[in-house]
């Protein structure tokens, strides 16, 4: 059995290895079938992106947004982690709060740009800020949902044993709350550098979007794709080379045999 386990984790590990690559050739073969200056091959983008970062901009415009989007996903997962917990322990806090979350669920990230840019002008603090106000209702909306799941078993299990309250939050709290916190991160990693391009477009004097948006200007659709890729690149590091080593020590305590 656990020969036949190992066969079939061994077995997915190889197709997820070879995900990427299958999505570049299909990529490939659609510039070849449809080929035209609008649509480039990867090697021809890869070229560019290669061009943007040594002669070009590529190198100075992802910093500003990755630090644009570090500060924004940082703050956005403090504030809706701590927010999220207190609402799915507190009742009367969450009924007394809910239409706020759900009014910040649907307020259009547009609206909420462009009237912070109105009120504190074309800064970093207008456009992070709009982010931060965009993201932290998801991440509420998922801790929420994840203290809510919280097993009474285990509650009843560290009163039993008369746990203290650091080794009861150690060992049956937070182990049972990073899949969320893990859920919310991934989702607002996602949602938060795509915003943050948007606003970059609207106004910013630097960063991926600003440079998108003069491309766009020129239809430099091998430029566009060049910048869209190396944050993409970035997103993927910080996937497999932070998220999913974090995932697998975290949750090991699910594999455990009962």
């Amino acid at each position: 059995m656990a020969t036949r386990a190992n066969l079939g984790t061994r077995r997915n590990g190889w197709l997820e290895v070879l995900s990427l690559p299958l999505l570049l050739l299909l990529w490939q073969v659609l510039s070849m079938v449809f080929a035209h200056r609008l649509f480039p091959s990867p090697i021809l983008v890869a070229e560019e992106m290669w061009r943007a970062a040594t002669a070009g901009n590529l190198l100075v415009d992802l910093g500003k947004t990755l630090v644009r989007v570090s500060i924004a996903f940082v703050v956005a997962m403090v504030l809706g982690t701590i927010i999220g917990i207190a609402l799915g322990r507190v009742r009367w806090a969450d009924r007394l709060f809910s239409a706020w979350v759900v009014v910040g669920l649907n307020l259009p990230a547009i609206v909420v740009a462009i009237v912070l840019f109105i009120w504190l002008g074309l800064t970093e603090v207008a456009l992070v800020l709009a982010v931060i106000v965009n993201k932290v209702p998801l991440v509420i909306v998922t801790m929420r949902e994840g203290v809510r799941s919280f097993s009474a078993d285990f509650d009843e299990l560290g009163r039993v044993f008369r746990m203290p309250p650091l080794r009861r939050l150690r060992l049956i709290f937070v182990p049972q709350l990073v899949p969320f916190v893990l859920a919310a991160a991934r989702t607002g990693l996602s949602l938060i550098w795509k915003i943050v391009l948007v606003f970059e477009v609207l106004g910013s004097d630097g960063g991926v979007g600003y440079r998108i948006a003069i491309m766009f200007q020129f239809f430099d659709i091998a430029g566009i794709l060049a910048y869209s890729a190396s944050f993409i690149l970035v997103v993927l590091a910080f996937e497999y080379g932070v998220l999913r080593p974090l995932e697998r020590r975290a949750l090991r305590w699910q594999s455990v045999p009962g």
